[in-house]
């Protein structure tokens, strides 16, 4: 039994989600152990990020069910963290970093407080783990692509959730933010948390990860990374030949 509830951080059971008649996932069965650093990997088009929204609520599904600690997502919301692609972010929002990353507290203090000097050193904190302490007060859209990204892992830092949900953090990141963002997610499974990330970098998700969803509209397989990752699963995920060398 988990302090939050009965059940796995999130389980799926057979979920389908169609988009005009064609299913993106087909009767999807996941569930993610506590605690673990979770990937989800597939080729383009396989239904990762859909598999995020449907987990947020943000995409209805034609079938089955998705339950965080034992609930829906509509009751345990306050305990999931979610970090987007960041191509899918509006980054001319008139607004500076430390306001980016102090949102994430709004669910605890609530949207019309006005949040106090705990929650702005907490944000501090947060940022300067992700070496953004520096850009507080710079407004985001002057900001590069990975330090962008810090900011809004730094947000996550701060919300303290249970279940953390992040959608190609690595991606077209440089290898100082890369380290960072490792290093964040390696600190939130430490506090507890779990993480469940859409990853596409086959070449590192042994040295990432210790969880692996394959995912191809369907679930290819799930399961620990050294169990998973192997060539006759990738070659089921990916379709093709010879996709990594072993």
């Amino acid at each position: 039994m988990n302090a939050t509830g009965n059940g796995a951080p999130l389980q799926i059971e057979d979920l389908t989600v169609a988009y005009r008649q064609d299913p993106v996932l087909w009767d999807i069965d996941l569930t993610i152990p506590d605690r673990s650093l979770a990937a989800i990997v597939g080729p383009n088009g396989a239904g990762k990020s859909t598999l995020l929204k449907s987990i947020l609520g943000l995409v209805q599904p034609a079938a089955g069910r998705i339950l965080i600690y034992g609930k829906p997502f509509a009751e345990q919301r306050q305990l999931v963290a979610y970090v987007p692609q960041r191509g899918t972010v509006d980054w001319d929002f008139p607004t500076n970093a430390l306001d980016v990353v102090m949102m994430g507290r709004y669910g605890q203090i609530g949207w019309f407080k006005r949040p106090g000097r705990q929650t702005r050193d907490l944000a501090m904190d947060a940022l300067d783990k992700v070496g953004m302490a520096d850009y507080a007060n710079r407004q985001i859209s002057q900001l590069s692509g990975g330090q962008q990204q810090r900011v809004f892992l730094a947000r996550a830092l701060i919300q303290n959730a249970q279940l953390v949900l992040m959608d190609e953090p690595f991606q077209g990141v440089d290898a100082t933010t890369e380290k960072a963002i490792i290093q964040v997610l390696r600190e939130l499974q430490e506090r507890g948390s779990t993480v469940v990330v859409v990853h596409h970098d086959l070449d590192t998700v042994e040295a990432y990860f210790d969880h692996l969803v394959l995912l191809n509209v369907r679930a290819i397989a799930s399961g620990p990374v050294d169990e998973v990752f192997t060539e006759e699963n990738l070659r089921q995920t990916y379709g093709q030949k010879s996709v990594f060398t072993f």
